[in-house]
């Protein structure tokens, strides 16, 4: 079973979070709620949690002072923000710790669900697979309307190129020359939802156009756009589109 802690000092903000996952995964998961960061840390401690969504303003220790304590004692721990400000110093703090993502309140139940789906299957496979450096900072921006356009362009060509590999906003980063916590924050300005989202539907999407061919099964689509395995994608699929693959493929006519 998935150990998640889950702090906020909003009483119903930590509810929708905790209800949302719990929904989501059911049986899959325990969810400790906490009102702070010294909660958080002693839930994480006591229960051994593998996955910490942690919000970022918190009275006494916050969210980031949370997951540096967490970070110190624990590798390969997930960790999620949350967090009511776009602000670019959060999002640096928040690579520093090596989080999976960077999420604006209100966040929506769809990505969520798909960030933790990510952080559950990197804990299944032995740890935060998200490793990496710190690169580089580079001085805070604010783009123009065209250069913003020019650079989504860039990211999603990236994308467009690499879904079927195993990449990660750390790849995307380092392959376009831009430190993570700036990317992640430009990321956001241009699509307006999360790396992992972008990344997971763009999937979804381009396995849908492979079911129409009833000659590759779906096996074989899952590696052919970037899922790890079979059972991961089906799940996928069926909470995105509301059906299974082979529901689709029946559905449509396919099959």
């Amino acid at each position: 079973m998935i150990r998640i802690v889950v702090a906020d000092d909003e009483p119903i903000e930590k509810a929708v979070v905790k209800k949302i996952l719990e929904e989501a995964f059911g049986a899959a998961v325990e969810v400790y709620p906490a009102c702070n960061g010294r909660e958080a840390v002693d839930l994480w401690r006591e229960k051994k949690c593998n996955i910490a969504v942690l919000d970022i303003s918190m009275p006494g220790i916050n969210g980031l002072e949370a997951a540096e304590i967490i970070r110190k004692d624990d590798e390969d721990c997930v960790i999620v923000f949350l967090t009511a400000f776009d602000e670019f110093d959060y999002a640096q703090k928040a690579i520093r710790v090596r989080a999976l993502d960077y999420l604006l309140k209100p966040v929506s139940e769809k990505e969520l669900v798909a960030v933790l789906e990510e952080a559950i299957r990197i804990t299944e496979n032995g740890g935060n697979e998200r490793r990496t450096l710190l690169p580089s900072i580079p001085d805070k921006e604010e783009l123009s309307s065209v250069k913003q356009a020019a650079i989504k362009k860039l990211i999603a060509g990236f994308i467009e190129e690499n879904y079927v590999r195993d990449i990660s906003l750390s790849d995307a980063a380092n392959a376009l020359h831009y430190s993570e916590p700036y990317f992640c924050k430009i990321f956001k300005d241009c699509f307006g939802k999360s790396f992992v989202l972008y990344l997971t539907e763009l999937r979804v999407e381009k396995s849908k156009e492979l079911l129409n061919d009833i000659t590759v099964n779906v096996k074989d689509i899952c590696t052919k756009v970037g899922f790890r395995d079979s059972n991961y994608y089906t799940k996928v699929f069926k909470r995105m589109e509301g059906m299974t693959p082979t529901e689709y493929r029946i559905i449509r006519g396919i099959i």
